[in-house]
């Protein structure tokens, strides 16, 4: 892997609005749709996110009908997502800026 690989997955979850889209895909599959409304942002901006985390495989999409369905890549970044969330656990009890 290069450091333009790294580069590019890390500033995928150092954005904020994609770290929202994923928070939300965490919970569940969704469509732009509801993905705009839980989020509350713009569609066009919410679709730019998704098209970026699709390009890296961070989110993956499927067509149902007339909708597309985006869940989160459940080999790579669900694992990733777990070791962050114990990390946090282990580690940043005392991170006062976290608890914002």
């Amino acid at each position: 892997m290069s450091y333009y690989t790294y580069h590019i997955f890390f500033r995928n979850l150092a954005n904020s609005l994609k770290i929202r889209i994923i928070a939300e895909l965490k919970k569940g599959d969704k469509s732009v749709t509801q993905l705009v409304k839980n989020i509350e942002t713009e569609q066009s901006k919410i679709s730019h996110a998704l098209a970026s985390l699709r390009h890296c495989n961070l989110v993956l999409v499927k067509q149902k009908g007339k909708e597309r369905i985006y869940s989160l890549n459940k080999k790579t970044i669900l694992p990733i997502l777990k070791i962050i969330d114990k990390h946090e656990k282990s580690f940043c009890k005392k991170c006062a800026y976290l608890k914002k």
